[in-house]
């Protein structure tokens, strides 16, 4: 590591510079440190902090998210984006419950949840059990390609996982510089990067522009869950008609053509499908 010794000590230091005193990391519990790496996933840290601490607040413990309805999971998740992660989490949650209630520090074993991918398994290993691994993040990828790969375009992630590696200590024994600390100053000073400079991460080779949101297949399927929480509350099952009627209302109202009755069936059971309702006849319900 000799030769990329510069580079960690500069990194710790401009970490140390631009810490954020962010809610998740006054914590060790791996539950709630798993639950604000899943939220941050695409959700810019605005939007989270508030929304976390009503979620730990509502669901405290895995088991207590275990024991949830998966209707209750997804009212708790409405504003955050990209529903199919509430169902991760609260099957995740499920898995942890059923095997005694307490997250793993395992690679392996946090990977074979719902939804928990390379990163996050190595998000919940660095900040909750001070364990070394390869947390390859968005910030993360934006110090690598600014610092080591400053005019190379195209870089494949393949480039960057040896020395993401190979830069994270491997003990805590050190609390200026152990995996929770080194990752902390890679996120703060990969943020500051982004916010300064023009995005390293497009010159990454999984750089993508994100698709558009409003008129998606994506958004309508939002709004039907929506509908169907809405439709919940109101202790009213959603039959299609009322749902092509309600969805129609919101299409409208953004300008764009109403819904014929095929397409929001299809949509429903697509939904259904995936475990956001359930269809009993010709009625949904949360």
């Amino acid at each position: 590591m000799s030769d990329l010794a510069p580079f960690r000590a500069h990194v710790l230091e401009r970490g140390h510079e631009l810490y954020r005193d962010l809610p998740w990391r006054r914590t060790r519990d791996p539950y709630a440190i798993w639950l604000s790496e899943v939220m941050l996933q695409q959700t810019q840290v605005a939007r989270v902090d508030g929304r976390w601490q009503r979620w730990l607040s509502r669901f405290p413990t895995a088991d207590a998210l275990a024991a949830a309805s998966s209707a209750d999971v997804l009212d708790e998740w409405q504003g955050l984006g990209y529903n199919r992660r509430a169902l991760a989490c609260w099957n995740a949650a499920r898995a942890v419950s059923a095997a005694g209630g307490a997250f793993p520090s395992d690679e392996a074993a946090l990977r074979a949840l719902p939804g928990v991918g390379p990163a996050t398994a190595a998000g919940i290993r660095a900040f909750a059990f001070d364990l070394p691994g390869v947390y390859l993040e968005t910030n993360v990828r934006t110090v690598f390609l600014h610092d080591l790969f400053p005019d190379v375009a195209d870089v494949p992630d393949s480039a960057l996982v040896p020395l993401v590696r190979e830069t994270c200590p491997l003990s805590s024994d050190d609390p200026s510089d152990d995996p929770r600390t080194w990752y902390y100053a890679l996120l703060d000073y990969g943020f500051e990067l982004k916010r300064t400079c023009p995005n390293p991460s497009r010159r990454s080779r999984t750089h993508a522009r994100q698709s558009r949101f409003e008129g998606s297949h994506r958004q309508k399927r939002a709004e039907l869950v929506r509908i169907l929480l809405d439709s919940r509350e109101l202790g009213e099952p959603l039959t299609l008609e009322s749902a092509v009627e309600s969805l129609s209302a919101v299409e409208v109202r953004a300008g764009r053509d109403p819904m014929d009755a095929p397409e929001v069936e299809s949509i429903l059971d697509e939904l259904a499908s995936e475990g956001f309702c359930s269809r009993e006849g010709e009625v949904w319900s949360a």
